[in-house]
């Protein structure tokens, strides 16, 4: 017969976890503004992951689905994703460089990451303006599947907003850190964004324009 064992605790372990849930220090090890940033990225992908599986019912549902390469001028897509996969190196580089508190080359690095995210979209503006000048609109398009180009339009363009998001949000970054008020944790945080922001584009590059 297996009976209940009384739960022997250590009166230090005790002490200890009560201390880090008593406030004034993190209990998972990470800054505050961090672990903030991660909760904010675990929701932006269930809202990224709904959108992209929305768009795959859409897609499998449909009768007729366009082919990419006929609408998409992929090239350009291809290139928009290069330069923002160099972005995110260039955030890393730039996240290593505050780390070791070399202060310039972190402000040039970050630069280059904002740099980066401005000709993306640039590029993507070129691409949305393409793409309703053949006559893309959220309610219909020329291609048949009726939620061909709505889909493209609310999943790009959240993504984009996504993007403008993150090159405001580093160009605070760059000009905090280029008076030194700023830490190299606040540049890690504001790396996660980043990088998050690239790996989504990965995703959306792959389903709307590859497959």
């Amino acid at each position: 017969m297996t009976g209940a064992h009384p739960v022997v605790t250590d009166g230090a372990d005790e002490t200890r976890v009560s201390g880090e849930w008593g406030g004034g220090v993190s209990p998972f090890r990470v800054s505050w503004a961090k672990l903030m940033m991660w909760l904010f990225l675990l929701s932006d992908t269930l809202t990224f992951a709904g959108l992209l599986s929305g768009y795959g019912y859409s897609r499998l549902s449909s009768p007729s689905w366009p082919a990419s390469h006929e609408v998409f001028n992929l090239n350009l897509v291809g290139l928009m994703t290069f330069i923002l996969i160099c972005s995110s190196a260039t955030m890393a580089m730039a996240v290593t460089a505050a780390k070791s508190e070399r202060w310039a080359d972190a402000v040039r690095f970050v630069g280059l990451t904002i740099l980066g995210g401005l000709v993306f979209l640039g590029m993507q503006a070129y691409e949305w303006s393409h793409f309703i000048g053949e006559g893309a609109r959220l309610s219909g398009n020329p291609w048949g599947a009726p939620l061909f180009s709505a889909s493209f339009f609310v999943i790009t363009g959240f993504h984009g907003l996504h993007v403008t998001a993150g090159v405001v949000y580093l160009a605070t970054v760059l000009a905090r850190s280029a008076r030194r008020r700023y830490t190299a944790d606040g540049v890690e945080v504001a790396g996660l964004y980043w990088h998050f922001v690239d790996l989504v584009w990965v995703f959306i590059f792959t389903l709307l324009y590859l497959i």
